[in-house]
């Protein structure tokens, strides 16, 4: 257990974060002052064990913390997210006895940065699946390939990328390993010009032919789900439930704006405020009982996982469904926080217009829905998740 019960963040740091999230978005560049600021509270040591150095929060205590940062500044939760999934995957292996990745936890005590390089063009299964080649060589692996959305691009020591080793065809394995920052052989291409999560700069990293040493080389595993060990799985649930608990956090924040302005907007039609008007009331009790069902869905689910409940095979299926609720229940909640701004939320000055950009990112994030469709339907059905579809 974590010896921070409930850490919090101090309210002028996150009150700063804020107020500098509309900028960064404005000008599309890295929230540099914000990590500056939450590294230096020890906000990336947060899941670090005591033994290392750290805090020792669950992922149901980094949760909230996820949350309470993202309500203030989104994109900046969503890109230190995936320190925490590294860092916190490292914790969870280590408290379950496996210490293949200690050295992801005395290097993040040491202040090191870790970064996610999954996703791929052409590739809609992450971690599972790779476009990128993966080569056995003398002590380690050779990797080439193209990893978009990677994220903290600006700062991150250590880039987690997977690649496929397709030695064997009839085999292929997938091949999970850690690039330093330092390493020859790949370059970065600044291509973060998007909707919304502006702010996390996740730019492009080219591989052209990074040599990892097999110490840093964490996993090979059979790819598809036949190879989703302990490991892979962490990567969900630390990624999936930190995604969750960022676009909950968007969509009580669309809430307390739509209310606070319900009670000041005015109608030359109505003796007072808007708020009293029957349909604004109808679309605010229709944002309240969506969001009243994210909460707990996200929240016993992260619980079960801390808590080592033993869902078995049916934990992909709960990962991936607690995160496309909290998407899609924020994105619902948000569109309709627009409808009720009168067409104030239209314009830039509008914390609603970014939100609603960052809300809508929230659905390029995986699981995607078609896979998380075909994960929950596979598993409810009882048909192996590696099974390829049938057509006619």
């Amino acid at each position: 257990m974590s010896t921070l019960t409930v850490p919090r963040l101090n309210d002028e740091l996150l009150n700063r974060c804020a107020e500098r999230a509309a900028t960064y978005d404005r000008e599309n560049r890295f929230c540099q002052e914000d990590f500056d600021e939450l590294k230096a509270a020890g906000y990336l040591l947060l899941t670090v064990p005591p033994e290392f150095g750290g805090k020792g929060l669950t992922l149901a205590e980094m949760a909230k913390e996820t949350r309470r940062l993202a309500y203030h500044a989104p994109a900046t939760a969503v890109c230190l997210n995936m320190h925490h999934y590294w860092v916190g995957l490292a914790a969870d292996l280590y408290r379950s006895g496996d210490h293949s990745t200690d050295w992801i936890l005395e290097r993040a005590a040491q202040g090191d940065v870790f970064a996610a390089g999954h996703a791929e063009s052409g590739n809609d299964i992450p971690l599972l699946y790779s476009t990128t080649t993966a080569t056995h060589v003398k002590g380690g692996y050779r990797f080439q390939g193209r990893k978009s959305f990677g994220s903290l691009t600006p700062v991150w020591d250590w880039l987690g990328i997977h690649g496929m080793d397709a030695s064997d065809p009839d085999h292929p394995k997938i091949v999970h390993a850690f690039m330093h920052r330092d390493t020859a052989g790949y370059h970065i291409k600044q291509t973060w010009d998007v909707l919304g999560m502006r702010a996390t700069r996740s730019d492009d990293t080219i591989l052209e032919d990074v040599f990892i040493p097999d110490n840093y080389v964490s996993r090979v595993v059979p790819a598809g789900f036949g190879g989703a060990d302990y490991f892979v799985l962490c990567v969900f649930a630390w990624a999936l439930m930190g995604f969750a608990n960022v676009y909950y956090a968007i969509a009580q924040r669309a809430l307390d704006l739509t209310l606070e302005a319900a009670k000041k907007k005015t109608s030359i039609a109505l003796q007072h405020p808007m708020s009293h008007h029957a349909e604004i009331q109808h679309g605010i009790a229709d944002m309240i009982l969506e969001l009243d069902t994210i909460g707990p869905h996200i929240e016993k689910i992260a619980e079960d996982w801390s808590n080592g409940v033993d869902h078995g095979g049916q934990w992909p299926e709960k990962l991936v469904s607690a995160k496309y609720h909290a998407v899609e229940s924020s994105w619902q909640i948000v569109d309709r926080a627009l409808d009720l701004s009168g067409g104030f939320g239209m314009f830039k000055k509008s914390e609603l217009e970014r939100l609603f950009r960052d809300a809508r990112a929230g659905r390029f994030h995986p699981a995607n829905s078609a896979l998380t469709h075909e994960i929950v339907a596979k598993i409810g059905l009882g048909i192996n998740l590696d099974e390829q579809p049938r057509w006619g």
